[in-house]
């Protein structure tokens, strides 16, 4: 079975570069390979919304030379690969504050989300300066008490993820989509995001299709 909404914390870049005597930056360059390749499957696959954790409000802690590297990373990507998805129809949309972001960052992802806007394939929300905690006290400021909270949320519109998978080997959440994952199937491998494959991703697919979404019901 094949999860409607998938969301993905890329978890493990920095380690993996370290095991490989690499610069901490290596590591995301690579990590970004593998995220062009996951949306890549995901599409094949039939999934219709793919979130990917690229970068939390708490990333700002990083080593300010490893923020750039980040930002430097995301920005090339999306110049280079947005013709891309919007050949395949996949629409880009960013979830988080941006308006936080450097100008030049901004205007890039400003430009790729409107490049893909007509698209009607798979969405892919790129979660970016992103905390689920700060998504909550936005809407509840938004949010007048009588129309619909969830319309104030970043993903209004998109059901919840059905499916979060993480890399890397923790297992937590870390203040990803805590409103949206309320009933979220969550699977954890200890595979660094670099390392992550095609195989892992059908693997977790599996498993998800075993498990039984009883939402509080009864099966």
């Amino acid at each position: 079975m094949i999860p409607t909404h998938l969301a993905v914390i890329m978890d493990g870049n920095g380690r993996w570069a370290l095991l490989h005597g690499m610069h901490r930056s290596q590591g995301h360059w690579k990590g970004a390979e593998v995220a062009q390749n996951v949306v890549r499957w995901c599409n094949d696959k039939g999934v219709k919304y793919l979130t990917l954790f690229s970068f939390s409000t708490e990333n700002w802690k990083r080593p300010p030379e490893e923020v750039h590297a980040i930002f430097l990373i995301l920005a090339k990507y999306l110049k280079e690969k947005t013709d891309e998805l919007a050949e395949n129809n996949v629409k880009l949309k960013f979830i988080g504050d941006i308006d936080k972001l450097d100008d030049k960052v901004k205007r890039v992802c400003l430009q790729a989300s409107a490049r893909t806007a007509k698209c009607n394939g798979m969405v892919l929300n790129v979660a970016l300066n992103y905390g689920g905690r700060h998504e909550i006290l936005k809407a509840a400021r938004e949010w007048n008490g009588h129309n619909d909270f969830e319309s104030h949320l970043y993903t209004a519109g998109q059901p919840d993820p059905d499916l979060l998978i993480r890399t890397g080997g923790e297992m937590r959440i870390s203040n990803f989509m805590l409103w949206q994952m309320a009933y979220t199937e969550l699977y954890f491998t200890d595979v660094l995001w670099p390392d992550f494959t095609e195989k892992e991703l059908d693997h977790a697919f599996e498993i998800f299709s075993k498990r039984h979404r009883k939402y509080g019901g009864i099966a």
